[in-house]
């Protein structure tokens, strides 16, 4: 149910789009605290609160990846990014022609 009440919220944002952002910002978070607040009430929702409470505590035992490390992986996506789409293109190319000599 708490679940269901928070979509509301953020249904009711887009669907109250004409209304001013101050307006709709209050309205978001006072109807996604009820919807925590009865998530809290229910032992389902309380577990699930654990369950993302547990889930911050271990986003922060991740070891992130460096800056150089970031560059370097992108570098090597878009290298194999761009051979692949040569040799697809040399494929085309290739199969275009053998058609069209095929073809006549």
């Amino acid at each position: 149910m708490g679940i269901a009440i928070i979509g509301i919220a953020v249904y009711g944002n887009s669907y109250f789009a004409e209304e001013a952002l101050l307006y709709r910002v209050l309205a978001v978070i006072l109807v996604s605290s009820l919807g925590v607040f009865v998530l809290s009430t229910t032992e389902e929702g309380r577990e699930s609160l654990k369950i993302i409470l547990e889930s911050r505590t271990e986003i922060r035992r991740v070891i992130w990846p460096t800056r150089v490390e970031t560059t370097q992986t992108t570098l090597i996506v878009l290298v194999a990014i761009t051979l692949a789409a040569l040799m697809l293109w040399g494929l085309d190319s290739l199969f275009g022609w053998a058609t069209a000599k095929l073809l006549g």
